[in-house]
């Protein structure tokens, strides 16, 4: 992808972002009124985002903003009033609009027509509610005269609102009025709504500008004039308004001066390639030294070696760090993205939910970050709806009817520990059995425990809800999620109690892109296994594995563990029962042993993929160099440790 296309990408992206929270602030606001400055704001991310479309060819992006921007236009003027159904339509088209964006960065075409007659059957429904407040005998027609359109609507809005409606007459120096004219409009920002600067030329001195300011204020004029630092005159609106006490604070900027800049991942994915090559030709020198020291003894010369050798893995080690700090994002970003999405269809589907949020601080890989993006808001979105329950049913339980959902992360050695709890309806383990008996996954004889039933809801099409929904039924089921977290290297555990809670617990690597490993050898071959994966490593002797119904098993301390040789999963040659390794994996009572022939050591790596001529590739995370540029398999611990529970279960066979 060309550089300018990724510019044109990124900045869509935030522009979608900021629509969508400005659209939820005016969904949060619409019972109280509707605040005109998020009106503007969300009409002028649609509208750049038309302009910027446009600037790079993306006709379908265009059209479509351009058909919203003309709803939006009508909100603005306050020829169309603002209604939930507005909301939802808006809310839906912004969504399309993300497809469409998906599209264009992935190089497909888009058809928009079917969208774009949407749209337009849409606005002929659209009927004008918004009231027209009298102005003629009430404003100065000089005024209103030379008011826009938009500003007339404003200033009947404000005096629908019982406003004090005000002008401040003022005079500045022409050498430095644009910046006190700045000044002066940003307080009036603060204790009102600032409608209109007339330039005016009645009784202005020479080398002199003045200018009449109509804003509107529930402040009394005594009040006004303390603040501006200029005497306002009312010119409409009630009286009483003066009296009312001032509660409001001015709304905080949700823009920040920064010194940061942006940078694709891809260039951090490069240097981080060249690190790892780097790495290689350290460890290059370090064996060439070894070599020279056993051939020429303890010379200067190998000294000299040795001490480079030193210096280069220090500055090696300093700069991955480096490297590492900048790819590092605060969780709080998709936490925040969260916050939307349980505000946005708690409304939709009538279920109050309140949100609480812990640990945002902590930091992730910008990738890892965005690979967990879709997992947990599928899980918050199934949550909503097969969770938490209504407010009539919560009520009949003796639980608050406001539905309670907690979103926690926190770090624990390279890990981070992402939890999504809600205090709903729970899983009903009964029903996943019915449904795995209906679907003949099970027989009637097939025992299994509460853990190993709610596994089911990770299978490809396994569900127990009759009915899609538009929250949670969108294409995306459990196993997409339990995919997505197993290909980063990460596990999900789940814990329930029937009316009481539901907790997702999903442990994810900190990052993915320098990571330590287990180099181990299965017959010929040498592995590589991610250390957050592993819990342990064990000695054993043929002696210490026992056989249960088949299956082979080791007491680790009175627990049966079950085991399996790394070489029956890729039929790389059988495994020496009389000595070997068991590398501990998974957690709770989803642990497994992977029988290995040897432990080599560990070693920082790099993951690479596999390239798509291998997508798909059951058992393996990618691929890493280590040595003299030799390539070592990566292998996915979590999807190993699922095949061997499964097969212990007899629930797959080979």
């Amino acid at each position: 992808m060309s550089s300018s296309k990724k510019e044109f990408v990124s900045e869509a992206e935030e522009l979608l972002e900021e629509a969508e929270e400005h659209l939820i602030e005016l969904q949060e606001s619409s019972e109280t009124g509707v605040d005109p400055d998020t009106v503007n704001a969300l009409f002028r991310s649609i509208h750049t985002l038309k302009g910027i479309s446009g600037l790079f060819g993306q006709e379908g992006l265009k059209d479509l903003s351009h058909a919203l921007e003309e709803i939006l236009d009508g909100l603005r003027r306050g020829d169309i009033e603002l209604t939930d159904e507005i909301i939802a339509f808006l809310f839906k088209n912004i969504d399309i609009l993300k497809g469409l964006l998906k599209d264009a960065d992935e190089g497909r075409p888009s058809d928009t027509v079917r969208y774009l007659e949407d749209i337009k059957e849409f606005r002929k429904g659209i009927t004008n509610r918004a009231g027209k407040e009298p102005l003629r005998g009430v404003i100065d027609e000089a005024i209103l005269n030379v008011l826009s359109s938009y500003e007339e609507q404003r200033l009947r809005a404000c005096i629908g609102q019982n406003r004090g409606i005000f002008i401040a007459s003022v005079v500045f120096s022409l050498e430095d009025f644009d910046k006190r004219l700045s000044e002066l409009t940003d307080k009036i920002k603060k204790e009102g709504e600032l409608i209109s600067t007339l330039p005016t030329s009645e009784d202005i001195p020479q080398d002199s500008i003045g200018f009449k300011i109509l804003f509107a204020s529930d402040r009394n004029s005594d009040s006004l004039k303390t603040a501006l630092g200029v005497e306002p005159v009312r010119i409409a609106g009630k009286k009483t308004a003066e009296e009312k006490r001032d509660t409001r604070a001015p709304a905080p900027s949700l823009r920040s001066i920064s010194t940061t800049v942006r940078v694709d991942i891809e260039k951090l994915d490069r240097i981080l390639n060249t690190i790892g090559e780097l790495s290689l030709t350290r460890g290059a020198l370090k064996r060439i030294e070894q070599e020279l020291a056993e051939t020429y003894g303890h010379s200067e010369l190998v000294f000299d070696i040795h001490r480079a050798t030193q210096s280069l893995e220090r500055r090696l080690h300093e700069l991955q760090q480096q490297v590492l700090e900048v790819r590092m994002v605060p969780i709080g970003q998709i936490f925040s993205r969260l916050a939307q999405i349980v505000r946005r269809y708690s409304r939709e589907i009538g279920k109050p939910v309140d949100l609480e949020v812990f640990g945002e601080e902590t930091e992730l890989d910008k990738f890892i970050a965005e690979e967990i993006v879709d997992p947990l808001m599928h899980i918050v979105r199934n949550a909503m709806d097969h969770g938490i329950e209504g407010p009539e049913e919560r009520k009949a339980k003796g639980k608050p009817e406001k539905g309670t959902m907690i979103v926690r992360a926190f770090q624990r050695g390279n890990s981070v520990i992402v939890e999504i709890e809600d205090d709903g309806r729970g899983i009903d383990t009964k029903e996943i059995r019915r449904k795995a008996l209906e679907k003949g996954i099970i027989t009637e004889e097939t025992d299994l425990d509460d853990t190993e039933l709610i596994g089911f809801i990770f299978r490809a099409g396994f569900s127990t809800k009759e009915t899609v929904t538009e929250v949670s039924g969108r294409g995306v089921g459990m196993d997409v999620v339990k995919e997505r977290i197993s290909s980063i290297g990460g596990f999900v555990d789940v814990k329930t109690e029937k009316d009481t809670y539901t907790r997702f617990s999903l442990t994810i690597p900190i990052t993915l892109a320098i990571i330590k490993s287990l180099m181990v050898k299965v017959g010929t071959y040498t592995f590589a296994l991610p250390l957050s994966s592993i819990v342990e490593t064990l000695t054993v002797n043929g002696d210490a594995l026992q056989m249960i119904e088949g299956k082979m098993v080791y007491n680790l301390r009175g627990e049966l563990l079950p085991v399996m040789p790394v070489a029956d999963l890729f039929g790389t040659g059988p495994y020496r029962v009389e000595d070997g390794y068991i590398v501990v994996s998974g957690y709770g009572e989803r642990r497994v042993g992977l029988l290995v022939d040897e432990l080599i050591g560990g070693q920082e790596i790099v993951i690479k993929s596999l390239g798509a001529y291998f997508e798909g590739l059951k058992g393996f995370a990618g691929v890493t160099e280590v040595g003299r540029h030799n390539a070592i398999l990566v292998l996915d611990v979590e999807t190993l440790t699922e095949e061997i529970l499964l097969r212990h279960k007899g629930l797959i066979h080979v």
